[in-house]
């Protein structure tokens, strides 16, 4: 028989996280993670199996001695000590409601202080930049044209990684609009307005994975791997890395040396900034609020949004879109996208 933190362990991961704060699955493997990384802890600590811990064991003292041992075992920056420790916190902020004899005990974890850091400066690449990436694929191969056009959706989005891995085929132009449904942290949808230029690039793409996917629906995922299955966040971040690579090594100046998926959605931001549109619409473009999704759609008339981004268009998209196929036209349409 389980001891009253397993249980409540159990359910504050399979079930409170999940149906009452309703976070998405890659945010409760975190929480998950966190947890593991205790047990592991407490096994070389004080030769603790999982099964032995209980509540007592879960002291202020324990949880310091844990966050030691993440600098000094797992070499653990003070920005994650501080992911790991507030992840504990939140699991006792549960208990304290489900177990009221423990609030002092939980208010002395909870009241643990963060480790102060240093603020990071965004990361960002100029639009010449984003260019110069976009310039890599090779777009004589069905691999290179199906890549530019990841990247393409990435920077025209500013999308999360995983919400680039989620997005669905129906989800372009949901509702027959000129938007598409991204569906990001904790599960919380938004509708991200899209330029005629990349629309017209993901509808031509589209038109040729019907052609060459041995089954197409439209609940599938809008992007697939070499494979045929689901697009990974490694995937995406090893399609990112690569061409940013390949574009450092032609001018390192523009392109900054380390760069993942998520400096793509920086710099789209960072675009926006920089040309006055207003922070209320960044903030709604990149879903930085928290509302629920009947509300998202509830406001859903993105013209306002729409209209501002034309005064960035990335300048990277032809405007004329020729069939999508092996001809000539599409060639210099693609080639022209960096152009």
């Amino acid at each position: 028989m389980c001891n009253r933190f397993q249980y409540f362990l159990s359910q504050y991961l399979n079930h409170y996280l999940l149906k009452v704060v309703g976070l998405s699955q890659n945010s409760i493997k975190t929480y998950g993670y966190t947890f593991k990384l205790l047990f592991i802890f407490a096994k070389e600590k004080y030769n603790l199996k999982p099964k032995k811990m209980t509540f007592e064991t879960l002291d202020k003292k324990f949880i310091l001695e844990f966050s030691q041992w993440l600098t000094d075992v797992r070499q653990s920056s003070d920005r994650t000590k501080n992911l790991r420790v507030g992840n504990i916190k939140a699991f006792f902020s549960y208990i304290q409601t489900e177990i009221p004899s423990m609030i002092l005990q939980a208010q002395e974890i909870i009241q643990i202080p963060k480790k102060k850091v240093e603020q990071k400066v965004v990361d960002y690449i100029t639009l010449d930049g984003i260019k110069l990436i976009l310039h890599q694929p090779n777009i004589d191969t069905n691999l290179g044209r199906k890549h530019l056009v990841i990247l393409s959706f990435m920077y025209a989005t500013g999308a999360r990684v995983q919400e680039v891995v989620d997005v669905t085929i129906e989800d372009f132009k949901y509702n027959n609009s000129s938007s598409v449904k991204l569906v990001g942290k904790g599960n919380k949808a938004r509708l991200v307005p899209l330029e005629f230029e990349i629309i017209k690039m993901l509808e031509k793409y589209i038109e040729n994975e019907k052609k060459s996917r041995s089954l197409f629906s439209i609940t599938d995922s809008l992007f697939l791997n070499k494979s045929g299955n689901k697009l990974t966040r490694q995937g995406i971040s090893y399609i990112v890395k690569k061409y940013a690579t390949t574009a450092r090594d032609t001018n390192n100046v523009l392109i900054p040396k380390n760069v993942h998926p998520h400096t793509f959605r920086h710099s789209r931001a960072m675009a926006l900034l920089e040309s006055g549109i207003e922070l209320i619409y960044i903030r709604d473009f990149l879903g930085h609020y928290s509302v629920t999704t009947t509300e998202i759609y509830a406001r859903a008339n993105n013209e306002s949004t729409r209209q501002a981004l034309l005064k960035v268009s990335s300048q990277s998209i032809n405007t004329e879109v020729p069939i999508w196929n092996q001809d000539k036209n599409l060639l210099k349409f693609l080639k022209d996208l960096s152009d």
